[in-house]
């Protein structure tokens, strides 16, 4: 699996602060067997968010890109809606999976607005801005991630897996 990291931060995008979270999912993704192949850190503005997501999304380069940032409630908190903007179909279940389980961590999960959907073959996922919410976070999630990929580029297996007894 090929993936790219988008880190939305305007403290980030200046150098005033260190990106920790870009390099956090790095570390966790490749620790999954991922091959990392694209990095960057832009500022929280909407526009540039969804170009940055369609051009990467149409190149066909990745399969995989998880942005990390920009998913709260402040002004600047533009992420969900630059991904709605771009992607063919929204994948509600990563969000409300991701809250369900960072709601037994702390309160303010609730106010989360990541979300996840695809764009032609490409699953994109929404994460928190902090290196401990994103990498808990995809976590909470990666058990569907391969599968949702492996569908996306085709895979013609049936999804339903029997449960055992």
């Amino acid at each position: 699996m090929r993936a790219a990291i988008l880190t939305l931060s305007d403290r980030c995008s200046t150098g005033e602060r260190a990106d920790g979270s870009g390099p956090a999912l790095r570390s966790w993704l490749e620790e999954h067997g991922v091959t990392v192949t694209c990095t960057e850190v832009i500022p929280d503005e909407a526009s540039l968010i969804s170009e940055k997501l369609a051009a990467w999304s149409d190149s066909g380069s990745f399969d995989l890109i998880l942005t990390t940032g920009g998913t709260g409630v402040s002004p600047r908190d533009v992420t969900p809606e630059a991904t709605e903007r771009v992607v063919d179909r929204v994948l509600p279940g990563f969000g409300e999976v991701m809250r369900a389980e960072s709601l037994k961590k702390t309160p303010h999960a609730i106010i989360s607005r990541a979300i996840a959907g695809i764009r032609k073959n490409t699953l994109i996922i929404n994460l928190p801005g902090s290196p401990k919410g994103a990498t808990e976070n995809i976590s909470f999630v990666w058990a569907a991630v391969p599968h949702a990929v492996a569908k996306l580029q085709g895979d013609p297996e049936e999804c339903g897996t029997p449960l055992s007894k």
